[in-house]
């Protein structure tokens, strides 16, 4: 049974930055599709970076490309967020998420879609302007 928990979630004020680190049990971090969602206040949920299997390709969302990183380490089994210069838009649940379709990171839905994978429970990003 795979399991993601989430942490690094904060209050950060514009301009500043946040590491979010995802902890994975049940399958290496490395072994398939795996990324960041996030739920803005009042929108659906949207897909903002992945990375495949092996770390051949990595995805991102326009609206924090440049902005995010995405980076695993294989030996403690985590996949880590990297942002920086977060903006007040920014503020969301942000959800670790394994195992999902690139069409459902791009296209997202919800949580219960079929392609949506396994999530974690979230960590809160809160950028104050």
């Amino acid at each position: 049974q795979v399991t993601l928990v989430e942490s690094g979630g904060g209050s950060v004020q514009a301009g500043g930055s946040l590491r979010l680190s995802c902890a994975v049990s049940g399958r290496p971090v490395g072994s398939g599709l795996i990324g960041w969602f996030r739920q803005c206040p009042g929108k659906e949920y949207e897909g903002i970076a992945a990375i495949n299997s092996g770390g051949l390709n990595t995805y991102y969302r326009n609206s924090v490309k440049g902005r995010f990183t995405l980076s695993q380490d294989n030996a403690e089994n985590t996949l880590y967020l990297q942002m920086t210069d977060l903006k007040p838009e920014d503020t969301a649940m942000y959800y670790c998420v394994a195992d999902f379709s690139l069409t459902f990171f791009w296209y997202a839905g919800t949580p219960q879609s079929a392609d949506a994978g396994v999530w974690g429970r979230g960590t809160q990003v809160t950028v104050t302007s």
